[in-house]
């Protein structure tokens, strides 16, 4: 995989109402210090249920949602939240869970992982890693199914990659894939996709006391891919980050991994949680790449 990939030529009718949306939108900032961490927790306002609730259980320790079908699963989906890893909870992607649920027949597992400054890394993988782990040995007899995929929004990106490697380094398992929707892969501001992001706070709150942000487990672009197994990455045009996800999608592609790379014109950073044409197109072809990984006579590992 070489230079940008060329856009769908399907969403060129989407872009002038993505353009006018977002020109109408005040941009969203993320907060620059621990005061402002504090003010955006608190204006917090409780996400929209959904229909029906899901069960909010402890697995070894670490909080979850678990969105059911009412038939046989097809699949466990592992979902980790966005939040700059210092904000946002499983909670706020339940009406997404559910409708991934109805779409799919699977059963998604939403992770409450703990949050920083309070909790630093490596809290947050440790939490992730626990659920997938205890999915590995328990899905079958919980759910009916051995087949497990990830995905992940913005930081939970981050930390699906990190899953993924940590499950291949401990020989604990493998999942079917991993949906990654504009993630953040070098926390480390090292790279030239990384320094434009490297005066962020939440960087700051997420490191904590670590000397060493180019740490794999901290900045997945630094990491071994080998062996993982096929990958979406989902970003838009115009996110700050999509130099960081074409430099992921090169070191994918690199470790021979099955990367299949989206970028959504028009669209900033988090635009698929936006109400836009764009952002349904994008989703509809989440929901088709993971169909194609459910289906019944796919190797769960190529």
């Amino acid at each position: 995989m070489t230079g940008r990939p060329a856009e769908d030529p399907r969403l060129a009718v989407l872009v002038a109402e993505s353009r006018d949306f977002y020109a109408r939108r005040v941009p969203g900032r993320g907060p620059n210090g621990p005061v402002e961490l504090e003010r955006a927790r608190s204006a917090a306002t409780p996400p929209p249920a959904s229909h029906p609730a899901p069960a909010v259980e402890v697995l070894d320790g670490v909080p979850v949602r678990i969105h059911a079908p009412a038939a046989r699963a097809t699949g466990v989906l592992l979902e980790l939240h966005g939040g700059g890893f210092f904000l946002g909870s499983a909670a706020a992607s339940d009406v997404r869970d559910r409708e991934l649920v109805d779409a799919l027949g699977v059963v998604v597992v939403s992770v409450d992982h703990r949050l920083a400054p309070e909790n630093p890394w490596p809290a947050a993988p440790d939490d992730c890693e626990t659920v997938a782990r205890w999915l590995v040995r328990n899905a079958a007899d919980r759910f009916g199914t051995e087949r497990l995929l990830l995905t992940g929004f913005s930081a939970g990106s981050t930390l699906a990659v990190t899953t993924l490697v940590r499950l291949r380094d401990s020989g604990f398992g493998r999942a079917a894939g991993a949906v990654l929707q504009f993630g953040t892969y070098d926390l480390s501001g090292s790279t030239p996709a990384g320094r434009l992001i490297a005066d962020e706070y939440f960087l700051d709150a997420y490191a904590g006391s670590l000397a060493d942000r180019t740490h794999p487990d901290f900045s997945p672009v630094f990491a071994d891919l080998r062996g993982l197994p096929p990958v979406l990455l989902v970003v838009g045009a115009d996110d700050v980050l999509l130099e960081d996800n074409l430099a992921m999608a090169e070191r994918f592609s690199a470790a021979g991994v099955d990367v299949d790379l989206r970028v959504y014109p028009a669209s900033p950073h988090g635009f698929t949680g936006h109400p836009t044409s764009m952002a349904r197109a994008a989703l509809a072809d989440v929901e088709d790449w993971l169909r194609d990984r459910l289906e019944p006579t796919a190797d769960p590992f190529r």
